[in-house]
């Protein structure tokens, strides 16, 4: 369950990595060169979300939930902005939908 939940949070952070830095070239005024690590981390992305052993979209489904999650964490330690009540409540929500989806017994 761990290996799962952390191979998550790796992709997830891969994620929003790639998708970061091209938003600072964007919106900031970086320089562009940042779209070749942002293009690296997407790749990694897809990459790790061919690691889990069940069905894709499963793992996609589930993986939303652990997305959510780390993007709000994001936005605390990256964004510097602290996450509301309702952004934890929303994020927990999440996790526990992701929680369901992968740990759920599937004998029936």
């Amino acid at each position: 369950m761990l290996n799962t939940l952390g191979l998550f949070i790796l992709t997830a952070l891969a994620e929003i990595v790639g998708c970061y830095l091209p938003y600072l070239w964007l919106k900031q005024g970086k320089s562009i060169w940042l779209l070749l690590p942002a293009a690296a981390a997407l790749a990694l992305f897809a990459w790790l979300l061919t690691l889990h052993p069940t069905a894709a979209g499963r793992v996609y489904a589930a993986y939303g939930g652990v997305y959510v999650a780390t993007a709000i964490v994001w936005l605390w330690l990256v964004d510097g902005i602290r996450p509301s009540p309702w952004d934890l409540l929303g994020a927990a929500v999440a996790m526990l939908g992701m929680a369901i989806i992968m740990f759920a017994p599937r004998n029936i």
